[in-house]
């Protein structure tokens, strides 16, 4: 069976080491903060002015000025601190984030990042902080749906929608496999309701099997 979103943010959260500082980006990573362990001492920053955000809050944990980048109202772990959007940036850019995870609508085989903009007439462009983090960030971490809607892959031998960041990503999350992205090509390290033979078939891409 392929991956539903929170068994594939359950993923990423188990490869974020202990004590590292993470940003989530909008959309499905978000949902990485309410698999973390609680004694990993994972501190996630938030673009929006917030070091050490818990995950989402229900009931009367909820206060609306505490969000996530998705606007999904989040708790406060003890220690959380409070700073001016500017510093949150520099923060960002000055590479101080271990970990970043980012949607996209596209990853290249060489790690190249389309994440703000599909290039269509009618849409919206949403370059947010994705392009601070995707330089900024000491790994960059993809989490995504492997194909479009109508079948197109998402991993693809070159971007052909907007760049957010060229050769930045280093690994790809999604619901039928987890790749590593290498100076040597795409390595996939696991896959889900698929074999490696049909994976390799639906992609473009060149893939290699994890030793």
């Amino acid at each position: 069976m392929s991956l539903d979103k929170h068994e594939m943010a359950a993923l990423v959260a188990r490869d974020i080491e202990a004590g590292s500082f993470v940003n989530l980006g909008i959309g499905q990573p978000t949902l990485v903060a309410d698999h973390l362990p609680a004694d990993a001492g994972i501190v996630l920053h938030t673009e929006n002015g917030m070091l050490n955000m818990g995950p989402a809050a229900t009931g009367e944990q909820i206060d609306p000025d505490l969000i996530n980048a998705g606007k999904v109202p989040v708790t406060e772990l003890p220690g959380s601190a409070y700073f001016h959007h500017a510093d949150s940036f520099a923060m960002m850019r000055g590479g101080h984030l271990d970990v970043c995870v980012l949607g996209a609508f596209q990853v290249s085989a060489r790690g190249d990042l389309a994440n703000w903009h599909t290039g269509e007439p009618d849409a919206i462009p949403a370059v947010g902080g994705a392009m601070d983090l995707a330089v900024g960030a000491k790994s960059v971490y993809v989490m995504m749906t492997l194909l479009t809607k109508d079948g197109s892959p998402k991993l693809v031998p070159e971007c052909t929608y907007p760049l957010t960041g060229l050769g930045c990503v280093n690994r790809v999350y999604t619901d039928l496999a987890t790749f590593v992205i290498t100076a040597g090509g795409v390595v996939v390290r696991e896959t889900f309701g698929i074999t490696f033979d049909e994976l390799s078939s639906r992609l473009a891409v060149p893939l290699r099997e994890a030793e």
